[in-house]
């Protein structure tokens, strides 16, 4: 099952029903806002029950509201049932201080009630654009757990500042198969391990796109599915990883919803924050390191920073994989020493994290598949990549870059391994994160899929390419894949 509201104990104060984006609470504050104003077009006999038991329920609703935190989106409904709740209640009061009955003549109360039933309607309307996020639920056999690990090169210095002592530090966030934890057990906060690294990192978000932070505040309610620091699940087998690196600003935990379905499949999904590229990085001693890269405007230059920033992911890339090698083989402490198939390994990621996975593949052999989640491959085309490689791309329209599919298929074309290019119709680029589960259902924006499409369509692909790819399952994988788009595929170039 691919799309459920959370449970009461997954975690957070707002239990949201999927669909509606709204929690109980909320709609039955909804409703005797609406009963408020329609009060006035009841019949004299029940008119004043009707304002007594609306007022009574939005009362207890807006107090309980207040104590366990109003979302923005609850502001116009409370605001359309404040306007109207003087003149719900006037006959009541006058009534009660022995004063003739008055309602206003109803082509005068016309205006003001649809006034203030717009005004009510704008809250279900802004939390349906601007939801909390419901994370379908993973359908593998698996639960899902997780963990953040801190790793610094000392090796490497850190290009991204002027301190020339600084070294490359890397946040990490891993999912794998757990065992399943006992009902009540709260669920892992979305964005971050608390809630406060989560509204930083949503607030750091929405600086970056130029949007005011209130309207994904959402983001800093959600829960998932995983559970934080849960044990490995038994059994003493190792599982296939899979690094994945965010787009440009993006953060490590930009597609969730991914990571958790391939970790309830059996598989590590290790996904970075880059410092001073995501667009918000806390680190353990509580320090935040937010993004300083940023595009000119000239294409030229940008180009040429876009390839410098992608061969930093790729470094921080190979770097995660060789921390992880450690981990397995016990040098580095953590529940995952010999669970980890560090013989079996992907790298994927979004965007510029989607050309990063690339020039990680062409520097680094102990990468055995690739995955580009519509990135542009910025960087060198050569040397050729020798790893069976899948591209997912939006649909192409004529306002996408015309270089892009040239380059892409340059890439997939001149390579020693089969390379599968598929165009799912409908996506948009931010399709292929976790974007369509909170953001407005703009086709432009996040594509014409759907919440619940979106990810599945995602996932699915890139778990059948990955089952065929690093666990050598029999299957017809262009079959699975063209039932999902445009599929080209490329088979190895052994000539070059």
């Amino acid at each position: 099952m691919w799309h459920r509201a959370p449970r009461p104990e997954d975690g957070g104060v707002t239990e949201i029903i999927a669909g509606l984006y709204m929690s109980p609470l909320e709609i039955l504050s909804l409703l005797g806002a609406v009963a408020l104003v329609v009060a006035r077009w009841f019949p004299p006999a029940v008119r004043p029950r009707v304002a007594i038991g609306a007022g009574t329920v939005l009362l207890l609703c807006a107090i309980v509201l207040l104590v366990t935190g109003v979302r923005w989106q609850m502001l116009p409904v409370l605001a359309g049932a404040a306007l109207a709740l003087p003149f719900a209640l006037s006959s009541l009061l006058r009534r009660h201080a022995g004063r003739p009955a008055w309602r206003a003549r109803w082509w005068l109360a016309l205006p003001g009630s649809i006034t203030c039933v717009t005004l009510i309607a704008t809250g279900p309307v802004a939390a349906w654009a601007f939801p909390v996020p419901v994370f379908p639920e993973p359908s593998g056999r698996f639960a899902v757990g997780t963990r953040v690990v801190q790793w610094t090169d000392r090796h490497r210095p850190e290009t991204l500042t002027a301190d020339p002592h600084d070294r490359r530090t890397v946040v990490v966030q891993l999912w794998y198969p757990a065992r399943k934890s006992p009902p009540g057990t709260q669920r892992a906060q979305y964005l971050g391990r608390t809630e406060l690294e989560a509204r930083t990192v949503s607030a750091a978000l929405a600086r970056q796109v130029g949007l005011p932070g209130f309207l994904v505040e959402g983001l800093a309610r959600a829960h998932s599915h995983s559970i934080f620091n849960a044990p490995v699940t038994g059994g003493g087998g190792r599982f296939p990883i899979v690094l994945f690196s965010p787009g440009s600003g993006g953060v490590r935990t930009q597609n969730t919803a991914w990571a958790e379905e391939l970790a309830s499949h059996g598989y590590v999904v290790a996904a970075l924050d880059h410092p001073y590229d995501s667009a918000a990085v806390v680190l353990t001693d509580g320090r935040t390191l937010h993004a300083t890269i940023a595009s000119t405007g000239d294409q030229g230059k940008d180009e040429k920073l876009a390839v410098d920033w992608t061969a930093v992911r790729a470094a921080d890339l190979s770097y995660v994989l060789t921390q992880l090698e450690h981990l397995d083989r016990g040098e580095i402490t953590g529940p995952l020493t010999e669970r980890l198939d560090t013989g079996r390994v992907a790298v994927t990621g979004h965007s510029i994290g989607g050309a990063a996975a690339l020039q990680a593949a062409r520097r680094d052999r102990r990468f055995d598949a690739v995955i580009d989640l519509d990135g542009y491959p910025h960087g060198p085309a050569s040397p050729s990549l020798h790893q069976p490689t899948l591209a997912l791309t939006q649909a192409i329209t004529p306002t996408t870059d015309p270089r892009y599919l040239p380059r892409l298929t340059e890439a997939l074309k001149f390579s020693t391994a089969t390379g599968y290019q598929l165009t799912i119709p409908g996506a948009a680029h931010l399709t292929f994160m976790d974007g369509p589960l909170y953001l407005p259902p703009v086709p432009s924006i996040v594509g014409s899929l759907g919440r619940t499409k979106s990810p599945h369509i995602v996932a699915a692909t890139t778990l059948a390419f990955l089952d065929t790819t690093l666990r050598h399952k029999p299957g017809d994988v262009a079959g699975v894949l063209s039932a999902y788009g445009g599929l080209s595929v490329y088979p190895p170039d052994n000539g070059r």
